[in-house]
């Protein structure tokens, strides 16, 4: 029986993987499949076993090795096609998809992601809020990265406004940034103290 995997939460698929084979299976580099060998990985039997658990990465950027998947569907091998990407409107995936599973993981998306954004429009009015709402994803960010966001976000602001408090928030940002790189104090110290000041500028 052949799967296909596809998606980049490589956690989740390979936790699958080891649910349905074991932790005994053979890897098998697609890209690398050379012209007639993928007969052999589906066809050809194992010395010990009749049946083989094999797990083929990215078939699907071997052209040649792709296209003849088809010919294969009947395989009495526990196939996992694992491929990061899946091009969907390719012809080997239309004549594919109704005749074999195919499992989607996809990276479960961060309920917090939209709030990294919000939290300097919150900071120019409330600094105190922008903190509290600061503190409930502290610990799935990372500071230098949330900073960056920071800093987009102000430089569209001054880009649409620029006005004399979006300049000094960017002077108030340059500021900040220079002491990231070389003071010590914890980085999320700083940045809740700009938070802070941000609605006073």
């Amino acid at each position: 029986m052949i799967r296909i995997f596809t998606g980049e939460d490589r956690v989740r698929a390979k936790q699958e993987i080891t649910k349905l084979l074991g932790d005994d299976y053979e890897v098998v580099e697609g890209a690398e499949i050379e012209t007639g060998e993928l007969m052999v990985i589906l066809k050809g039997n194992s010395l010990f076993n009749e049946t083989r658990r094999i797990v083929i990465r990215d078939l699907g950027e071997n052209k040649v090795a792709w296209e003849k998947l088809p010919e294969y569907l009947d395989t009495v091998h526990e196939v996992v096609i694992f491929e990061t990407k899946l091009d969907k409107r390719s012809a080997v995936y239309k004549k594919i998809k109704d005749q074999v599973e195919i499992r989607e993981f996809a990276r479960p998306k961060d309920p917090n992601f939209g709030l990294v954004f919000d939290i300097y429009r919150i900071a120019k009015r409330d600094g105190v809020r922008a903190v509290r709402e600061l503190k409930k994803i502290e610990l799935t960010q990372e500071p230098m990265m949330f900073f960056g966001l920071i800093v987009s976000q102000a430089l569209k602001d001054y880009k649409a406004h620029p006005g004399i408090t979006e300049k000094k928030a960017l002077k108030e940002l340059s500021r900040v940034d220079m002491e990231l790189k070389s003071v010590t104090i914890e980085p999320w110290l700083l940045i809740e103290a700009l938070l802070i000041r941000l609605a006073s500028l």
